[in-house]
């Protein structure tokens, strides 16, 4: 089992309310079969909880009730399977290239009994036509200026792009702001998600297209 601070505990049953033992569950998880295939390196087993699900978890609150959410580049199901498990309100497709981390993702997936979600094994240029989404994630997979352009089309010219972002967010948009208004992004704004509950808040970068 995982260890968990009493901090992150308390985030935890305020975030995953009854679906805590769910949440628990994909962290065990991640913390065995995710790092013995490589998902995750052994360093990060012990912050989990902080750095990587709750950090993803709160953005949650950012998202519509029944939106439809393609994550991209989902990898260990990072903010993705967050997502599901805090809100089975939303229809989640998962979509990620490597065969290795879809196998895993889905056994994840049938294990948690997570029936709001589908995984597909693609690029998110190649599977443009299979999704359908209001909303689209992404977490840790390029700088924006390659992001808006795997997830801005995923929308089809209507919704809002949630990338997870670090302190390099505000120069990002700078750079990217000419790819993303080519693309559709009419409001490009940074918000924090988790502040009343995370030591360290989520910065995300918002996008509204159309």
């Amino acid at each position: 089992m995982v260890e968990t601070t009493p901090a992150e505990r308390t985030a935890a049953e305020k975030i995953f309310g009854p679906r805590l033992e769910l949440a628990e569950r994909y962290v065990e998880h991640l913390a065995t079969s995710g790092m013995e295939r490589g998902l995750l390196g052994p360093r990060e087993v012990p912050r989990l909880w902080s750095r990587h699900v709750l950090n993803c978890a709160v953005v949650a609150d950012l998202i519509d009730d029944n939106a439809r959410v393609a994550d991209v580049g989902s990898g260990a199901g990072l903010p993705g399977l967050c997502l599901a498990i805090a809100r089975p309100d939303l229809q989640l497709t998962l979509i990620e290239p490597l065969e290795r981390r879809v196998i895993w993702l889905n056994e994840v997936v049938e294990d948690l009994g997570l029936d709001n979600v589908t995984v597909i094994r693609g690029r998110a240029e190649q599977v443009v036509d299979d999704v359908e989404a209001d909303v689209v994630t992404a977490r840790a997979v390029s700088a924006l200026t390659t992001l808006a352009g795997l997830t801005i089309p995923l929308l089809k010219g209507k919704g809002v792009v949630l990338a997870i972002k670090g302190r390099s967010a505000e120069e990002e948009i700078q750079k990217a702001a000419k790819v993303i208004r080519k693309l559709g992004g009419k409001e490009t704004t940074i918000l924090t998600a988790g502040e009343e509950l995370l030591d360290e808040h989520t910065t995300v970068v918002r996008i509204r297209v159309g």
